[in-house]
């Protein structure tokens, strides 16, 4: 998302800029703009709104109320559908600098793959239009939905893709690899990966969904993944490969649609002394139906 904001900042300069003789005064130029070029904004099933902002380069000392106007062009969402403005106006209070449009996305109506988006349009004098910024009465408001938490969606039959896989396949045909998963009988959040890199090693990984726009995903240090020897055909540290999260890479994980993007870093050590870094590997876990699990040995010998 481009911001404006070090544009207003340019325009204020030092001192808190007015439209009343009152005020202090560097610039005497007002505009009101949309304070992002695009808003992007998730849709929760308990939200009660979201909010667009608006802002003014001056505060002055009465309120000061605009039309928003929605574009047809460049919205593919349904006003009335998928969303709905809580009011046609803005209203920026006396001694502000800032208001926020209010949108009610109707949450039952979105499905989780959907990236839906319309524009808004401040009407006003056109003298208070920032011309030096393209559209900047103007903003792309985009949606897409966030699905509550539920650590049973993550159980069950998973798809693994895996970059580690592909450099070092071991015994494994491909880099893709059909496996179980449960839930952890204590620890809450956190889901047993069986067999998950190579036969015999589960591992775990947790869900952090305490911010619906965050999702993270990590996993416990030292976990063992396989034996050295069974997948580099050598020995370099106490024949145990182990991962945990990458500190490079934040995983995440997506409620709606059931997968985690998982970084893992992979390394070896002997008698609790790293002898060396592996790689930091990219994976793909995607979870599916029973029948589609079932299809997949069949068909596919996964």
């Amino acid at each position: 998302m481009k911001k404006i904001y070090f544009i207003l900042s340019a325009l204020v300069a030092v001192a808190f800029v007015s439209c009343d003789e009152e005020y202090v005064t560097y610039s005497d130029a007002e505009y009101v703009m949309f304070a992002e070029q695009q808003s992007t904004n998730m849709v929760l099933a308990d939200e009660e709104y979201f909010s667009v902002p608006v802002a003014s380069t001056v505060a002055c000392d009465y309120d000061r109320t605009f039309g928003v106007e929605i574009i047809d062009k460049g919205s593919n969402a349904v006003e009335g559908k998928h969303y709905r403005l809580l009011s046609n106006s803005v209203t920026i209070p006396a001694g502000k600098l800032a208001a926020d449009v209010k949108v009610k996305g109707i949450y039952e109506n979105i499905e989780p793959t959907d990236s839906l988006g319309f524009v808004l349009k401040l009407v006003m004098p056109e003298q208070l239009k920032f011309n030096l910024y393209e559209d900047s009465d103007q903003t792309k408001v985009v949606m897409y939905k966030s699905c509550p938490f539920d650590r049973n969606n993550f159980t069950g039959w998973c798809i693994l893709t895996s970059l580690l896989l592909r450099d070092y396949p071991g015994d494994n045909p491909s880099y893709q690899r059909l496996i179980r998963t449960e839930a952890h009988p204590t620890e809450e959040n956190m889901v047993i990966l069986r067999s998950c890199f190579y036969d015999g090693y589960d591992v775990t990984i947790t869900f952090n969904p305490a911010d619906p726009a965050n999702p993270l995903v990590t996993m416990d240090k030292d976990q063992v993944i396989s034996d050295e020897s069974s997948v580099f055909g050598q020995i370099l540290g106490d024949n145990k490969i182990l991962t945990t999260h990458s500190y490079y890479y934040p995983s995440y994980f997506n409620s709606c649609q059931r997968f985690v993007e998982l970084w893992n870093h992979v390394y070896v050590e002997n008698l609790g002394e790293t002898v060396g870094t592996v790689g930091h590997y990219y994976n793909i876990l995607e979870w599916i139906s029973d029948e589609e699990a079932e299809r997949l040995q069949r068909e596919e010998g996964m």
